[in-house]
Order: C-alpha cells, then structure tokens, then sequence
C-alpha cells in the first residue's frame, strides 16, 4: 500500500495549511486523478468525493498559531506528519509532493511536481485542496470582506483591499509581509 500526501494553503495570507494522505483501493479511475489546480472548482468536489469512496484518506491540519511559531514549513510538515498518522491503514511507502519530508517516517520519497505525475499524489491534492476551501468559505461567512469564498486566503487585489480597510482577523498569517506590514503601520 502506497500513501500520497500533498499540501495545500503555503502560500496564503489567512487560514491553516492543510495536507492530506491517501492510499487509493484498487480499480480507482486513474483518469479521474490530475493536480487539483488542473481542475474546476466544481469538478474538484465531485472528484474529492469520488476519491473518498475509493480510497483510505485522512487530513492533517496546522493551525495559524502553529504557522507563526513554527514557520509555514515546519507547519506544512507537520500537517503532513498528522495526515500519514492518521491513515486507518498504515503504508508500506509514502510519496510525498515536493523536496521536504517531516521527521520521522520512514519509507517515504519525496517528489518534485509529485501531484501532476503521481496518481495517489493527485488524490491527495485533490483531498486537501477541497478540505480547505470548504474550510475558508465556511470563515468568509464569519468574516465577510476578505473574500475568502473567492481567494481562499490568498494574497488577491479584494483580499488586500480588505486587510487594508478592515485590519486583521485571528486567522490572518501575522509574520506574513502584507499582514506583518498593516500590523507594523
């Protein structure tokens, strides 16, 4: 059994990063699997959920306060060390997206641009892209004008705009430059 694992949300001014783990069942459609940010919006739910059918998943989160005491790294490593640790089934090897793997887990290889060449590394993009994005749109109810239910936490022009009128929340990234610099002015 082979486990991939893919992380999401490094990038983003707001909201936790996530990665998640999964070991696909056999006769999954391969076809179906691609780098999450190949497909839509709409079609990444549908596929997240067919994933879930046919596989053994689980998720890892760190927390905002994590990416700030640890760096988003760390914190992107760890989410990914708690995804694997929460597989029902443990691997025999883990494919992991990218050139860093967290401390202690064996068995494991890291791959450059994993999720466009790996099937299971796809999957597993798939799983926390969609994870996340229902997590930011669910804030974006809370905390209405940083258009979260649009960027998901990234650095947009509205998302900007928002910091800049609103200030920060708990979940923005306060080390981040463009929060660091409102927070500094």
């Amino acid at each position: 059994m082979i486990a991939g694992v893919d992380e999401v949300g490094r990038g983003c001014l707001a909201g936790p990063v996530v990665s998640a783990a999964v070991i696909l069942k056999k006769g999954i459609n391969f076809k179906k699997l691609k780098d999450s940010k190949k497909i839509t919006f709409k079609n990444r739910f549908k596929i997240a959920e067919y994933i879930k059918r046919n596989s053994y998943f689980s998720v890892g989160v760190a927390s905002v306060e994590e990416i700030f005491k640890l760096n988003i790294l760390q914190a992107s490593l760890l989410s990914m060390k708690r995804a694997i640790k929460n597989l029902c089934k443990q691997p025999d090897a883990i494919l992991i997206d990218g050139i860093f793997a967290p401390k202690g887990i064996k068995n494991y290889r890291t791959i450059i641009n994993g999720d466009e060449k790996i099937k299971c590394i796809s999957a597993a993009s798939i799983i926390a892209k969609t994870y996340r994005d229902l997590l930011m749109i669910k804030l974006s109810k809370k905390f209405n004008h940083y258009s979260w239910e649009k960027n998901f936490g990234y650095g947009t022009k509205a998302h900007l705009e928002g910091l800049k009128k609103f200030g920060i929340t708990s979940h923005h990234r306060k080390a981040f430059k463009p929060v660091h610099k409102i927070l500094s002015s």
